[in-house]
């Protein structure tokens, strides 16, 4: 079940019990009887609960790195924390946007419903905005015609999963104005064509065996993992509407593997 619900519930249930005593139960108690256990719990409980919420929705939320499809970057097991007001504000639970505050902007590493599976959070960054023409071919990321500079950064090893040793190339990466690391391996194609799906906008796209190109719709995005040769993203999957945008992640608070990491920006 989604945590957003089940918060919204036990708000709904402690806030109930709570104007109940107050308006009702508690005008028909003796003097110096002891509230009720059930609404001594409601009592503590609702205003926990409502901060909380609050703050979840409207504010930072907090979420746990399952996958290396963001290395360098991001690190298995990396807490962070996304800001959930930067591109508007939504109605918990519904995800109706109410107040529009700004764009997701190329280079932006965004929190999203997976397209295929809105029940799903991916992360990735964000390198194509409504309108652009997303080329990649050889491993180099061009848009709108423009090949985004790379800078060769020395060899980057790590181990996924099921102790899996990889070795890849890091590479520093202008996206417009703004640099990241991103790691390449040569002996990967650019996409695996038996895994594109058929999804909406298909007809953006045109796929062969050294590249991928697609024109973003209005009001889509392109989203593609750091670690290039190891993300399952829009090359696949395609466009993140902006419906399904969960929020900019700007910040890693926890890593129990890695403590290091405590405190970087993204």
């Amino acid at each position: 079940m989604d945590f957003a619900l089940i918060m919204f519930v036990l708000l709904l249930v402690t806030g109930s019990i709570w104007l109940l005593d107050r308006f009702v139960l508690a005008k028909n108690r003796a003097s110096g009887v002891a509230d009720p256990w059930w609404v001594e719990y409601a009592k503590s409980f609702f205003p926990v609960i409502l901060i909380v919420f609050c703050i979840r929705s409207f504010l930072v939320e907090p979420f746990k790195i399952p996958s290396g499809s963001m290395i360098p970057t991001l690190q298995v097991g990396d807490f962070i924390l996304v800001n959930k007001y930067t591109y508007g504000i939504r109605l918990p639970i519904i995800d109706q946007k109410i107040i529009q505050i700004n764009n997701p902007q190329r280079g932006d590493v965004m929190v999203f419903h997976y397209p295929e599976n809105p029940s799903v959070d991916y992360i990735k960054r964000v390198v194509g905005v409504p309108g652009d023409t997303i080329e990649y071919r050889n491993k180099h990321l061009t848009i709108n015609g423009k090949e985004q500079m790379q800078q060769p950064e020395g060899d980057y090893n790590y181990v996924e999963s099921g102790l899996n040793f990889v070795h890849t190339e890091k590479l520093s990466e202008m996206l417009g104005k703004k640099r990241h690391d991103i790691l390449i391996n040569p002996d990967m194609p650019n996409v695996h064509l038996g895994s594109v799906a058929d999804f909406p906008g298909r007809e953006n796209c045109i796929y062969d065996d050294e590249s991928v190109r697609c024109t973003v719709p209005a009001g889509n995005y392109f989203m593609m993992g750091d670690n290039r040769d190891n993300s399952r993203d829009s090359r696949y999957w395609g466009f993140v509407p902006d419906k399904e945008i969960v929020g900019k992640a700007f910040f890693i608070w926890m890593n129990f593997s890695d403590l290091k990491r405590i405190g970087l920006s993204i």
